[in-house]
């Protein structure tokens, strides 16, 4: 499987990181070892300065597509979940000022917490999911897909111009504004609409 993501889908994101907001989906790539085990805590790691919070509204792949049609899009999912790409700000940051690629900043060991996942049925309509993250029970983020740029089935057809989805792959759909640093002992919860849906604790 792989993790799919989306950079800047919502335009305050984009604003508060000070980037031009994009003309097409940004999409970047976490390797299936940057997936975080169920109630594994967060360890952080010692080779960057800063590590930040990104909720994200997730879905999962359940069947084999390529150059889907956006209408078509829809039939590729059947799951809806919540996930943090965690984020080694000041290295993204550093690289990109360089023009180098900033996997490294997105894709180490446990970047990408998940929840357990919802049935799409469960939601009147996927481009109007309320979710939000609390940083030691304090909220910090939060967002509606209805604000994203690119919807969840545009993403879903652009990266299948040139990636084959697979059965069990994720979709990171993008952050809304309000990201920050974390440090040791501090806890993470995520939501959707009120209901919680993943707990990380900071070690």
């Amino acid at each position: 499987m792989k993790i799919i993501c989306v950079g800047l889908n919502y335009a305050r994101h984009a604003d508060e990181l000070k980037l031009p907001r994009p003309a097409e989906p940004v999409i970047f790539l976490k390797p299936d070892s940057a997936i975080m085990r169920p109630n594994s805590p967060f360890f952080l790691p010692d080779w960057a300065g800063q590590f930040d919070y990104e909720a994200e509204i997730v879905v999962r792949i359940d069947r084999l597509g390529r150059c889907i049609e956006p209408r078509f899009a829809h039939r590729y999912y059947s799951e809806i979940g919540i996930g943090i790409d965690f984020t080694a700000r000041d290295l993204q940051m550093r690289l990109m000022a360089e023009g180098k690629p900033w996997e490294l900043s997105k894709g180490f060991d446990q970047s990408a917490a998940v929840s357990a996942f919802l049935p799409k049925s469960e939601f009147d309509n996927v481009q109007n999911i309320d979710f939000h993250l609390t940083l030691n029970g304090q909220e910090r983020q939060r967002g509606n897909t209805a604000d994203m740029l690119f919807s969840i089935d545009e993403i879903v057809a652009f990266a299948s111009r040139f990636f084959t989805i697979k059965t069990g792959d994720l979709i990171y759909t993008g952050t809304p504004p309000g990201v920050g640093p974390i440090k040791i002992g501090d806890t993470i919860e995520a939501f959707i609409g009120d209901r919680p849906m993943l707990e990380v604790r900071v070690r």
